[in-house]
Order: structure tokens, then sequence, then C-alpha cells
């Protein structure tokens, strides 16, 4: 199943909580540099990841309330199946 860019977001946000570096958010994210650098700039221009120093990435507090939303959006009833 493909992954939606919400999806992808979510994915880089999390990977993100604790910072992280460009290399480490593809690989875990399993995609390449040109798609990651463009999720990289949509969420930093949203605020909800922002660059610390110059090579590590982490999620903003609204990122971090963002992924919480999203959480409920995917699984409603906390614990059941992924619709």
């Amino acid at each position: 199943m493909r992954r939606s860019g919400l999806d992808i977001c979510a994915d880089i946000l999390e990977i993100a909580r604790m910072g992280a570096k460009k290399t480490h958010i593809v690989y875990k994210a399993n995609l390449n540099f040109k798609i990651v650098e463009r999720y990289l700039r949509w969420l930093m221009e949203r605020g909800l990841l922002e660059r610390k120093g110059d090579r590590l990435y982490v999620t903003t507090e609204e990122g971090l309330r963002f992924l919480e939303r999203y959480r409920e959006l995917i699984n409603p009833l906390y614990g059941g199946e992924r619709l």
C-alpha cells in the first residue's frame, strides 16, 4: 500500500522527535533525498519541524500536536485496526 503525504509527514515528524539528521530521516522513512528535502521544507514552513544547528532536524511542539491529532484520526479507537 502506498503512503499518503500525511503518512510521510507523520513518519518524518516521528523520526525527528528527538532530533535526526537528514540521512537518518531518509533511511528510516524509506525515501530518497530529493523527496525528503521537499517534505522537510514543507514541514519547516508550517512550523512543524525546525533545524537545530547545521544538520539536525527536530519536531516542534506544533509538530507533536500534529502527530497526536494524526494518530487520533488514523486510529480512532486507540488500539483498533488502521482504516
